[in-house]
């Protein structure tokens, strides 16, 4: 049914025939509060938009430009907007052919400038091997003719190369580069047949020319303009990287071979042989499945299996199963060559690749060119038949639409299409009738939620579709809102369980100061009743330490911003610290703040425990001195139990107790407190101070007292944590003590060495010298006495005389090398300069000592470090020079002896640098020896010197 005899989603017949039989009937709707009249057309006057009558319902002057176009322009216009994206998208999308294309054209001829340069690396690798067989083995027969066909290939291959970059790459750099080679390969020539270059050097020279040319093969085929291109050029540039490393590698065992295997097998070719592994694995992954197997097989021929057997033995450094030059030089070439078959057959299908993407590039262009021509004529020609059928229609409904906008719902539309634009006029009919009664049951149930009569329910079964939809909603919704208020009562019942269970600390404060409300938790963990909580500001319960923290974190909540972990101490209402965890947000509007804590005193404790051991432990490792480790331990103990006094103790064999180290305080106030763990062997407090022992080797080895100030008693439970942290640090205590009985044990063996010594040279020097002198002196007299002797006796007694000058000066180097006199008469200073004048080996000596004497124990042990390090660059260190420099600063002499010789000395190789390192670190000071192979070798002594006594 069309207008006129449709009837209404609410069974009311729409303003149909009757209404245009009785023109003028005024009609009351259902549910409307006021009448409508209902005119036809040409019945009087009509108002225009604004309500004139007679008005032409034409737009006004400030009608938007696109408000006055007509319909069918504007289809048009919609139309052309995706004719226009089409075309532009044709022209973006040929546009992106060209420059791919483009691009792909300029990746084809680098590829093809790069084959160039590969045939140029494949004739200096030829040419590299030659100039290294010249310089190996020049009276090898054939050789120098070898070189100079090979120089001839590289210069051709150079030429063709300047001519394919000429013609096909557009970039001079390339040019630039291949003339800076080439002026580079002229010296390395010039270089290597004036015999300035040994094999190695010619090898490596030619290396570095060949990378450069495969670094600018790299950049050439860096370009990735498809994946199918990448892959191929991956998988090409990996081929010539693995042929040069094998290249090189037969360069380097050919050199190997012509001067003989047994320079250092084993270390020869292990690089280049990874480094070709790597590349075949690369090759490998980016190359078509033919190229695989040719691979395999290549790897698996005679020469590929010789090349193996030789990397084997070479590694093994079994000489016996090396081939020979000639052999290895057939089987790397023969296995060479199969691998730049090879890549010449990556290049090709490099190449190949190139070309495809190219012609794939050209024809989809023009395929997108023509299929996007067609689609614009049919669009063009749909367009123009849908403006037209849909212009007429719309017409006739526009002015139904302009009677209905007039109130004159009697306006026949005659437009009997079965489309929406059919629909339109039996919609506007029925829209006012509909929508007066849905706004009146609106209004009913606005006015039942006013007078809180949630019981109302609309009357959904006047309607009819999305109405009667949209009314059921509207009843559920009251009833949703009706029963929100029973869940809102248990819910408030559910979080009063939840908040009043918590093991968190939960509270609601307001910004005057105050608690609000606070949990049980607040109550358990600060031990005060809630109403004490909610009468007294919070900041009383403050540590005082952290008041100012705690008002600017409240300054920032009173600007609404949250706070997230903030710690801070509360004071329980036994007296005892306690460490809460906060995160807060605050409400500005209702001047509220929610709040919840968490009690993390015990992890804040565990924390400082194990900083503490951290510290203690680090002293003990950088080996610091024992009374620094001890006062550190009663230093971190203090600070952990907040006293101002612990101590470390040990216990005498006498079962007095001696203090090691303590801080802020002597801890003398303790000594009740260490009598006591001696007598029990267990933590004990005694007045204002607390003790426990420390067990070393299940034995009472001393304890650790700490003492409250001003005689307070130190808190509960302060037994147990000094008794556990004290067993935690027992063992770093042990080490300390150890390490300071290793120290004065050092030092007296090397002081009573040093006694020896002294006590040795004494007895020379009084006992057998003065003999050896007496007797001189006797035999001297002898000689007087025989002028009218036989010759043979005067020349017996002359004979025994140079025996006994000999022998006395053997014993006085002897006496100088026990213990030097001059070191004892003349000081450091004289000393070492004897040592340097006695010195085989040149000596340079840079000395800056104090006038005043050092201390003796100081003062020998450089000396016995400096003659010592003389005498190894003299007998093993084959040294021109050595530099000796001694420095004395406020509290360290530091000595630094140096020498050119190879190097290469190991501290623990010998006894020699143990025994220096052993008499050094008697006097409390550090030797440092550096000597790598071929560099000299420094040996660096720092010994500290006593302070000057304070005026």
């Amino acid at each position: 049914m069309r207008s006129g005899g449709r009837r209404t989603p609410g069974g009311i017949r729409g303003p149909g025939d009757a209404e245009r039989r009785q023109p003028g009937i005024v009609r009351r709707a259902v549910g409307a509060r006021g009448p409508v009249r209902l005119r036809r057309p040409g019945r009087g006057g009509r108002s225009g938009p604004a309500g004139q009558p007679g008005g032409t319902g034409r737009p006004r002057s400030g009608t938007p430009l696109l408000a006055r176009l007509r319909v069918g322009t504007k289809l048009m216009l919609l139309v052309l907007l995706p004719v226009s994206g089409l075309m532009a998208f044709t022209v973006f999308s040929a546009v992106t052919d060209w420059r791919e294309a483009r691009t792909l054209r300029d990746f084809r001829t680098a590829t093809r400038v790069s084959f160039a340069l590969t045939s140029l690396t494949e004739a200096l690798a030829r040419e590299r091997l030659a100039e290294v067989l010249v310089a190996a083995d020049p009276d090898r027969r054939g050789v120098t003719a070898e070189r100079d066909a090979a120089r001839r290939a590289t210069d051709r291959a150079l030429s063709a190369a300047r001519e394919g970059a000429a013609d096909g790459t557009g970039q001079p750099d390339v040019l630039g580069q291949l003339d800076a080679k080439g002026r580079q390969l002229f010296a390395t020539r010039v270089e290597a047949g004036s015999g300035s270059f040994t094999a190695t050097e010619t090898e490596q020279t030619y290396a570095s020319l060949t990378n450069d040319l495969l670094n600018i093969v790299h950049q050439l085929d860096s370009g990735r303009p498809s994946r199918a291109s990448g892959r191929a050029a991956d998988g090409y540039l990996a081929a010539l990287e693995a042929i040069e490393a094998a290249e090189r590698e037969r360069a380097d065992l050919a050199v190997l071979f012509a001067t003989g295997p047994g320079n250092t097998p084993g270390a020869t070719g292990d690089p280049w042989q990874a480094l070709e592994a790597a590349q075949l694995d690369t090759f490998r992954q980016n190359v078509s499945g033919r190229l695989k197997v040719r691979l395999s097989g290549v790897l698996l021929q005679p020469a590929g299996r010789t090349v193996r057997a030789t990397r084997e033995a070479l590694a093994a450094g079994d000489t016996a199963k090396l081939p020979s030059l000639g052999n290895w030089l057939a089987a790397s070439t023969g296995r060479l060559t199969a691998l730049r078959a090879i890549a010449d057959a990556a290049e090709d299908e490099l190449a190949t690749a190139a070309d495809r993407d190219l012609r794939a590039v050209k024809d989809r262009g023009e395929r997108e060119l023509g299929l996007s021509v067609v689609v614009l004529l049919a669009v063009t020609v749909l367009a123009l038949a849908l403006r037209r059928s849909i212009n007429r229609p719309l017409t006739e409904v526009s002015e139904g639409a302009r009677a209905l906008a007039d109130g004159d719902l009697s306006y026949d539309i005659r437009y009997t299409g079965r489309d929406e634009i059919g629909d339109v006029a039996d919609t506007f009919r029925e829209l006012h009738v509909t929508s007066e009664r849905f706004a009146g049951e609106i209004r009913t149930m606005n006015t039942a939620i006013d007078d809180n009569r949630l019981g109302h329910r609309a009357d959904v079964a006047a309607f009819g579709g999305t109405w009667a939809q949209l009314l059921r909603g509207m009843n559920a919704t009251m009833a949703s809102f009706a029963a929100a208020h029973g869940r809102r009562h248990k819910a408030e019942q559910e979080l009063e369980s939840i908040f009043n269970l918590s093991l968190d600390l939960l509270c609601i404060s307001g910004l005057d100061g105050y608690f609000k409300r606070v949990n049980p938790a607040f109550e358990r963990t600060l031990g005060y009743p809630g109403s004490t909580l909610l009468s007294r500001p919070y900041l009383d319960f403050v540590h005082e330490e952290d008041r100012d923290r705690v008002q600017a974190i409240l300054d920032r909540l009173a600007t609404g911003a949250e706070v997230v972990e903030f710690e801070n101490r509360y004071v329980r209402g036994d007296g005892t610290d306690c460490w809460l965890q906060w995160s807060c947000r605050p409400v500005i509007e209702e001047g509220l703040i929610y709040a919840a804590a968490r009690d993390v005193t015990e992890s804040r404790r565990a924390a400082r425990e194990q900083a503490a051991l951290r510290s203690v432990a680090t002293l003990v490792a950088r080996g610091v001195p024992p009374h620094e480790v001890f006062t550190a331990v009663a230093h971190e103990v203090g600070m952990l139990l907040s006293t101002s006094s612990a101590a470390v103790l040990r216990y005498e064999a006498d079962g007095a107790a001696t203090v090691l180290g303590s801080a802020r305080t002597a801890a003398t106030e303790g000594q009740e407190a260490a009598r006591a763990v001696a007598a029990t062997g267990r933590a004990v407090r005694v007045g204002p101070s607390v003790g426990a022992p420390i067990v070393v080797d299940d034995r009472l080895w001393g304890a650790v007292v700490v003492s409250a100030p001003h005689a307070e008693p130190l808190p509960r439970g302060t037994e147990s944590r000094l008794a556990d942290f004290t067993e935690l640090i027992a063992t770093a205590i042990a080490n300390a003590d150890s390490r300071a009985q290793l120290a004065a044990s050092r030092a007296r063996v090397v002081a009573a060495g040093d006694a020896s010594r002294r006590r040795i040279e004494r007895d020379l020097h009084d006992g057998v010298q003065q003999r050896l002198v007496s007797l001189q002196l006797d035999l001297r007299t002898a000689e007087s006495m025989t002028a009218d002797q036989p010759a043979e006796l005067v020349e017996q007694l002359a004979h025994i005389g140079k025996g006994l000058d000999d022998a006395f000066e053997d014993l006085l180097q002897i006496s100088r090398g026990i213990h030097p006199a001059i070191l004892s008469k003349g000081g450091l200073g004289p000393a070492l300069r004897a040592l340097a004048r006695r010195s085989a080996v040149p000596v340079e000596l840079d000395l800056e000592l104090p006038a005043a004497r050092l201390p003796e124990r100081i003062e020998v042990a450089v000396y016995y470090v400096t003659s010592e390090c003389l005498t190894n660059a003299a007998k093993h260190a084959r040294a021109t020079v050595v530099e000796v420099r001694a420095r004395a600063y406020e509290d360290v002499l530091e000595v630094v002896i140096g020498d050119d010789g190879v190097g290469g000395a190991e501290p623990g190789g010998g006894s020699g640098l143990i025994g220096l390192t052993d008499r050094v670190e008697a006097t409390g000071g550090r030797l440092t020896v550096r000597s790598p192979p071929g560099r000299g070798t420094t040996l660096i002594a720092r010994l500290p010197l006593p302070r000057p006594a304070a005026d």
